[in-house]
């Protein structure tokens, strides 16, 4: 427990650590690039624009770090002072570029003014708070920055003076490789950041300033170890592990995706040995031919690689992708050799996946990868079901309304279901339920989910399916969990009278065309108050993205996404079609227009679902003689 319990300490420091440092890798390249191009050895010398280079790793970069540690920890306020504080070790020590300094002061001076704000809050006089918030921040932090120029820029100076000769040690030594014993097993752990952003990056950009490039950049960031591993797993191995590594070996070594490969080799720990030598052997190389890199490569992929590497060095460009090449020909062999003797099964990439993201601590970025490879069958423990549809507003949300009858009616607990937009999907749903046309939008949007497509949102057998599904999977854990309202949402203030009034209720109309009978819809609402008129083109519009038919001879014709805006307020109109009018093949004879305006309508959208989920209500409507006959029948639920 306390082992775990350092693990993650060390990982938030990192996960910090690189917060500071990846929103400003722009600002490194950038400075790479001119360090490499006009510097006196580089591509085209210039003396002028070589001028920048001090200056930008002196001050610009350090106190991009600066600003960022702060505001990460009080906003705006705390990135003003943690620049201030970061000012006063940058002075300090002027001859050591002070991204160490500037991860302490960035931070630290953050801390102090939030403290200082929390101390005030509730007793400052209105009228005095911009004098006090700018004095306050000002004074602190020329205090802190006054500390950091006599005590913190020096004592940070020494010990990154240590850390420099240490590492030319290790060179000199030719002992380099050897820190990849540590290194690799460290990024998949997710202790890489501490080490990557704390450590090496500050000391490469130290050596940088005195050589051009470093190879320091390169200790964590070359992908040959993974590719090798992932190679091994295309050829040697079997199911789903085989089947996701080409995928996996494309998003790792062009992406710069390095998560990608944790999975595979927390299947097979023994594979630890492959990235650990394959490492070791790319730093060999990188020694051995002078290798390194103008600027940190974030992410680190073999494009990136090439764009940072000092620019005109062909022997750079040599040693850093012979380097990458070795490392991934030692991991492969090594790897091979092992899956080869494995007699075990492969193990399952799934369940490696949620290693890798107990260990994480949060989601993966690429979970949906493997999810994305195994998605016929459903996930174990499902609490979240979402309906998606193009907008979100009607058809997505009859079909919650039902399948959270039947869960109910099943006696399952523990599990939600809702109604969005594909464009909103969340990205922790497990289930996902749309019309068949729209299931590759959505697999697209969300791949790790389970994708279920529907024909008919108001019957279809699917719902059943789950229901089994879940029956047979529910879990004491599950019914831990908080089930929300049986309804999306609440009643309106205003009731449900005012969403469908008997006068938006037509009877006995013909249509020549679905598109003719949208077009009285829309106008109905319009006419109503419920919409603007852009909204009746919009639902034109969305019929041509997919078809609003729902089954049980119901369509429920609704405006696109973008034309939420257009809604006054939610309302429906209803239009009886006795003889039925064809939408894609099917009749509908009834057709509710919808509008809804922040969820306001979603309570009698689902009794509508409910009734028109059987048939025979569906006709009762349909021979219906008055609109009031019609409204009972839907408010009977």
């Amino acid at each position: 427990m306390a082992q775990s319990t350092v693990k993650v300490k060390i990982q938030k420091f990192g996960n910090f650590l690189s917060s500071m440092v990846l929103p400003n890798i722009g600002a490194f390249i950038a400075w790479g690039l001119i360090t490499a191009l006009f510097i006196p050895d580089g591509l085209i010398p210039n003396e002028s624009l070589a001028s920048l280079v001090g200056p930008m790793v002196t001050y610009l970069l350090p106190l991009l770090i600066g600003y960022t540690g702060g505001k990460l920890i009080h906003d705006q306020r705390g990135g003003v002072v943690g620049a201030i504080a970061t000012m006063g070790v940058i002075v300090g020590a002027p001859d050591t570029p002070m991204f160490l300094g500037a991860m302490i002061m960035g931070p630290l001076g953050a801390y102090v003014i939030k403290k200082f704000d929390q101390l005030i809050d509730g007793k400052i006089r209105s009228g005095f708070e911009m004098l006090v918030n700018n004095f306050s921040a000002g004074i602190l932090g020329g205090i802190l920055a006054i500390l950091a120029f006599l005590g913190i820029g020096p004592a940070v100076n020494a010990f990154t003076q240590v850390l420099v000769h240490g590492v030319d040690w290790l060179i000199a030594a030719h002992l380099l490789p050897l820190t990849s014993i540590l290194i690799e097993p460290a990024k998949i752990l997710f202790l890489n950041n501490a080490i990557n952003h704390g450590i090496l990056s500050p000391i490469g950009l130290e050596q940088v300033q005195q050589t051009g490039k470093s190879v320091l950049f390169l200790l964590e960031a070359n992908p040959g170890p993974g590719l090798g591993v992932l190679l091994a797993y295309m050829f040697f191995s079997r199911g789903t592990a085989k089947q996701s590594a080409p995928g996996a070996a494309i998003i790792h070594f062009f992406g710069g995706i390095h998560e990608i490969y944790f999975p595979y080799v927390l299947m097979k720990p023994a594979l630890l040995l492959s990235v650990i030598l394959g490492g070791m052997s790319g730093v060999l190389t990188l020694v051995l031919l002078g290798g390194g890199l103008a600027s940190p490569a974030s992410p680190g992929s073999v494009i990136a690689i090439g764009l940072v590497t000092p620019t005109g060095d062909v022997g750079a460009y040599i040693a850093n992708f012979a380097a990458i090449i070795v490392a991934a020909i030692v991991s492969f062999l090594v790897s091979a050799i092992i899956l080869k003797s494995s007699k075990k099964d492969d193990g399952n990439i799934e369940d490696a996946t949620k290693k890798m993201e107990d260990m994480k601590g949060k989601k993966s970025s690429v979970a949906g990868h493997f999810n994305q490879q195994s998605n016929g069958q459903l996930p174990e423990n499902v609490n979240k079901i979402i309906f998606a549809c193009d907008a979100g507003m009607g058809s997505s949300a009859m079909g919650a309304s039902l399948l959270r009858k039947k869960v109910k009616e099943a006696g399952i607990e523990g599990v939600t279901v809702t109604n969005t937009a594909i464009s909103n999907l969340p990205a922790d749903a497990q289930v996902v339920i749309t019309q068949e046309e729209l299931t590759p939008r959505a697999q697209s949007k969300l791949p790790s989910a389970y994708h279920i497509s529907v024909d008919n949102f108001l019957s279809s057998p699917e719902y059943d399916k789950l229901i089994g599904s879940l029956q047979a999977d529910v879990t004491p854990a599950q019914e831990e969990l908080v089930e929300e309202a049986e309804a999306p949402v609440d009643a309106p203030d205003s009731g449900d009278d005012d969403l469908l009034l008997e006068e938006n209720i037509f009877l006995n109309q013909s249509f020549a065309t679905k598109e003719e009978a949208i077009r009285f819809a829309g106008e109905a609402l319009a006419k109503a108050g419920y919409v603007e008129d852009s909204y009746v083109d919009a639902m034109i519009d969305r019929e041509g993205i997919t078809t609003t038919y729902m089954g049980n001879n119901v369509a429920i014709p609704h405006g696109t996404e973008e034309a939420k805006r257009a809604v006054l307020k939610s309302g429906f109109t209803i239009i009886q079609v006795p003889e039925g009018v064809d939408f894609n093949g099917e009749k509908a004879k009834l057709i509710f227009g919808i509008a809804g305006k922040d969820g306001t309508h979603l309570e009698i959208l689902s009794s509508i679902a409910v009734i028109c989920s059987e048939q025979e209500n569906v006709d009762k409507m349909v021979l219906a003689s008055s609109a009031k006959e019609i409204k009972d029948i839907i408010n009977s639920n």
